[in-house]
């Protein structure tokens, strides 16, 4: 029997699956730990296995694309902003002050790394500009969010957590990627031959990163510390936010004649925000303040972003495949 164009697919079945049970069972203690674990190393196979993937032609080409990482950067850092902004007369009645702060907040952190480099892969995006590109916002952003912080709130930092958040991230994610190049030598090519059932770890990764987090704040009291009224505020407010960034950034790279492969990473590494780097960060900038709830914007945004890109990204995915290229450089002119 045909299954209904309605019906989410399997991929997004098992997403809101895998929040369900985090709401209901989520992981905590020792469980806890072991997810975290086993998260922190699907996340370093996935860099790795981008790195034996992609040649060193391709890693350059992608660090050499200067208008999609330029775009990028503007709308993490500019665009956000300015929709945080704009969007005050209709989310501070919703939400009130305390949380329309975290709104400011969440729009001043930098994009998340793995899960767009995992949906820009799932999408059959600009992989090797996607690597570069998220890799950089987040580590410009552990400088830029602090300013764009006091900018915005008033609030200044100390600034501590810098030298180790790099450190974190270079751990993480550089290193592992770095050591996939190096190892493309000797298995470029079973990568290669093995791509199709490969693509479960792009799909794992984000699967363990929705549980881990959500299963966080479910035990952070994330059902407990506002009414219900404020909560669908919330809701409605990132649904709203993510929308807007979700169309601007589609028909900026339109606009600006970006190809397919190209605007697939656009979309990806420019309408998302880290909850990884936003939440060390809210414990540096925001000593003494309620924190639980001026990162709960944030929270729910993370998740919201990661549900409906993950839908994108599957539809993309579901496009018929194009005939190999014969250069890097020339994803940028497929439509």
């Amino acid at each position: 029997m045909a299954r209904s164009r309605f019906l989410p697919d399997n991929f997004t079945l098992t997403l809101i699956a895998v929040v369900a049970t985090a709401t209901l069972l989520p992981a905590q203690g020792q469980l806890a730990v072991a997810f975290n674990w086993i998260t922190n190393i699907a996340i370093g196979l996935l860099f790795f296995l981008h790195g034996a993937k992609l040649s060193r032609e391709a890693v350059i080409a992608g660090a050499s694309h200067w208008r999609l990482h330029l775009l990028v950067f503007t709308c993490t850092f500019g665009l956000f902003p300015l929709l945080g902004l704009a969007l005050k007369p209709v989310l501070l009645p919703l939400v009130g002050t305390e949380l329309y702060a975290g709104f400011l907040y969440l729009c001043a952190l930098p994009a998340t790394v793995q899960s767009a480099i995992a949906f820009t892969s799932l999408a059959r995006g600009n992989l090797p500009a996607a690597v570069c590109s998220a890799a950089a916002s987040s580590l410009i952003g552990i400088f830029i969010t602090p300013v764009l912080v006091a900018l915005l709130m008033g609030v200044h930092g100390d600034g501590g957590s810098t030298v180790e958040a790099i450190r974190k991230i270079s751990i993480q994610l550089l290193l592992p990627f770095i050591a996939g190049q190096i190892a493309r030598r000797w298995i470029g090519n079973w990568v290669t031959r093995n791509k199709g059932w490969l693509k479960n770890v792009d799909q794992g990764s984000i699967l363990l990163v929705v549980y881990t987090a959500f299963s966080a704040a479910v035990i952070g009291g994330l059902w407990q510390q506002v009414p219900v009224l404020k909560l669908l505020g919330v809701v409605a407010g990132c649904c709203l936010l993510l929308a807007l960034i979700l169309l601007v950034v589609h028909q900026l790279g339109k606009w600006l004649g970006f190809g397919l492969e190209d605007r697939i990473t656009i979309l990806f590494a420019g309408s998302k925000k880290s909850l990884a780097t936003g939440v060390p960060m809210a414990q540096v900038l925001f000593a003494g303040s309620s924190i639980g709830v001026l990162i709960l914007p944030l929270m729910l945004f993370h998740q919201i972003q990661l549900m409906v890109c993950a839908v994108v990204a599957q539809r993309y995915a579901q496009r018929p495949e194009l005939p190999p290229l014969s250069s890097p450089a020339d994803a940028s002119a497929r439509p």
